[in-house]
């Protein structure tokens, strides 16, 4: 089958567009699918410079990618509620950039939804969910979320904002009007974000979700009114407050107490998720920005395009 291989850490250089790997096999509770859209994420040029090992053993040759959408081809022992020629997403085991993939956690594609929609929803609607509930915030209450206009920041802000939550983002100027789309309150990265996050939240922010990284958690730290970033003293005050900062992207985060969160969650909730979000998308209530689609051959591009963080919205490979 086709696929994109790598056999060691590095560059985009490693990746290796192949004809001829092996199509794999569902074992129980599986079933391989025939993919038609691959989602590209951050977290698959992470892997392959092998930076995240802690959430993502890799096993080489390893194929990248965790999210899909395509249509059942096979089902593995024991398999209930799917048939051959079901069409679905999800997250998959093998490694979604390659013709055939294996999956345990798929939810079926409502009709009409695109496959490149579809392919978009598994990584960040699962994310944006799993640290809003970290979070634990509640109508009402309001979030700033850093790195607001990006795939997962873009979902949380809709998914917050329709919970009842005023959420002020960070993103470049150049994003605030999409922003004021989804409902948030923009503000100006850089110098000075604290003030800025102030004045738009004039009676406080109650929580801080991290989709960007760039060394934002001291501000968040002051946002919520913390001590100082730094010490043994202050990171364990933190972590016994259970202060209600979570970040997705920045690795530093046990330096100052604050949780990563960076592993899938529970899998009925992650289907249960996946099929609210994939059901809102059909209907129009939750949206994602697609950037650019384009052929499997071409993945090593995509991920440099990935990793430049000039993309607005989601790269979809086509196999």
């Amino acid at each position: 089958m086709e696929a994109i291989v790598y056999e060691e850490f590095g560059g985009p250089e490693v990746l290796r567009h192949t004809a001829g790997a092996a199509v794999p096999e569902p074992g129980p509770g599986e079933v391989r699918v025939k993919v038609a859209a691959v989602g590209v994420n951050p977290v698959d040029w992470k892997r392959r410079y092998g930076w995240v090992e802690e959430f993502y053993p890799t096993t080489f040759p390893a194929v990248p990618g965790l999210e899909f959408a395509g249509t059942v081809d096979r089902l593995g022992e024991g398999v209930t509620g799917l048939a051959v020629g079901d069409e679905v997403l999800g997250w998959t085991k093998t490694g979604a950039y390659a013709e055939y993939a294996i999956a345990d956690i798929v939810v079926p594609k409502p009709a009409g939804l695109s496959w490149e929609t579809a392919a978009s929803l598994p990584v960040a609607g699962e994310t944006a969910q799993r640290v809003l509930d970290l979070l634990g915030v509640r109508a009402g209450e309001t979030l700033f979320l850093h790195g607001a206009a990006g795939v997962v920041g873009s979902v949380g802000v809709q998914l917050a904002v329709a919970a009842g939550v005023t959420v002020v983002g960070s993103a470049s100027e150049s994003n605030h009007a999409y922003l004021r789309e989804l409902g948030a309150i923009p503000v100006a990265y850089g110098d000075g974000l604290a003030d800025r996050v102030r004045a738009a939240a004039p009676d406080g922010v109650d929580a801080v979700f991290d989709a960007a990284g760039h060394g934002v958690l001291p501000v968040a730290i002051e946002l919520l009114g913390g001590g100082g970033p730094g010490g043994e003293a202050a990171v364990r005050e933190r972590k016994e407050r259970k202060e209600r900062i979570v970040t997705i992207a920045d690795v530093e985060a046990e330096k100052y107490g604050i949780v990563f969160s960076g592993s899938l969650g529970d899998p009925e909730a992650v289907r249960a998720g996946l099929t609210a979000h994939a059901r809102g998308a059909a209907a129009g209530t939750l949206t994602v920005r697609l950037a650019d689609t384009l052929p499997l051959k071409e993945a090593a591009r995509v991920q440099e395009l990935s990793e430049s963080g000039h993309v607005r919205g989601k790269l979809i490979l086509i196999p």
